[in-house]
């Protein structure tokens, strides 16, 4: 299913109206956020499936000097609640206007008058409004005035804790793809269009496809095996490097670039989702471009290797 993208919560048109809605910022759209819908759409199985979430990301209005940290960019994010039965992404901007609103303004106005949401969903700790003023207990109550009802949903935890996109990015940043997807629900990937490098991968005899990480979380620097997805929905396995290329490049700029295996067209200007699955080894600086030809040859055939066992599992 395909979520419809509201982004002017100020023209919402009829049809989308009446919707049962879970309410957060849902980067990565992981297990505990699938697990916080599905319990809302059991609440409320009478009514449309919505989403509010805010764009961009709070923490990036906040917080601009940050390093990239988004597990998913606004689109991947409706890709993701569209395959969990959401109907309806009402997108809010999040600018410094919007920061400023009450939180009495943000139930009346946007949810109440503007969304007509007849039901809420949120985590326990979801707070909103100007400094975060709205807690949960003022939600419940002002809601209930309005006749509308909320969903409070505990958070989904293993082991570990409660699921988490800080956890999913720590565990992408230590270097492992596998345990994040086990959280994600699928493989993390990176999606981006390609652009021109310097053409040296075509030198060693291994073309790459060259992807800014622009938002996105920059995972351990090192080669993973990757699968990459065309616009036309054709997959194909892939060795991945991402990092600053130290025996080669300047060092200036992370970057993310895929070899894809059996496949020759051009790709520049397309834009490609770049599934990691495992890391194959950290990155590293060689003695010279014959010794980095050698090892990008063993990175391809290890992934190669890899991704069999996995299609065989």
């Amino acid at each position: 299913m395909t979520a419809t993208l509201h982004t002017d919560w100020r023209a919402i048109p009829p049809e989308a109206r009446g919707c049962v809605a879970a309410i957060g910022n849902f980067d990565g759209v992981h297990l505990g956020h699938a697990h916080l819908i599905h319990t809302l759409h059991a609440a409320r199985p009478d009514a449309p499936l919505a989403v509010v979430t805010f764009e961009p990301h709070p923490r990036s209005f906040f917080r601009p000097q940050d390093p990239p940290f988004r597990l998913t960019s606004a689109e991947e994010r409706r890709a993701a609640l569209g395959a969990l039965g959401v109907r309806h992404v009402f997108q809010v901007r999040f600018d410094a206007a919007f920061s400023h609103l009450a939180p009495e303004q943000f139930v009346n106005d946007v949810l109440h008058d503007a969304l007509g949401l007849v039901h809420v969903g949120c985590g326990q700790d979801f707070a909103f409004g100007h400094r975060r003023g709205g807690s949960g207990t003022f939600l419940s109550e002002r809601l209930s005035e309005l006749g509308v009802g909320l969903t409070v949903v505990p958070p989904l935890s293993d082991v570990g804790g409660p699921f988490s996109s800080t956890r999913i990015r720590r565990l992408l940043q230590e270097g492992y793809p596998e345990r994040a997807a086990e959280e994600l629900g699928r493989p993390f990937a990176i999606r981006g269009e390609v652009q021109h490098g310097d053409k040296r991968g075509r030198q060693l005899g291994f073309p790459t496809a060259n992807i800014p990480l622009g938002e996105h979380l920059e995972p351990a620097r090192g080669v993973y095996a990757a699968t990459v997805r065309l616009p036309d929905g054709r997959t194909f396995g892939g060795v991945a490097n991402i990092g600053r290329r130290p025996t080669v490049n300047d060092g200036r700029e992370s970057r993310l670039e895929v070899n894809l295996f059996d496949f020759q067209d051009d790709l520049y200007g397309q834009t490609l989702s770049v599934a990691l699955h495992t890391m194959l080894r950290e990155e590293r600086r060689f003695s010279g471009l014959d010794e980095l030809k050698a090892q990008i040859a063993t990175d391809a055939r290890t992934a190669m290797a890899y991704l069999e066992r996995q299609r065989g599992a």
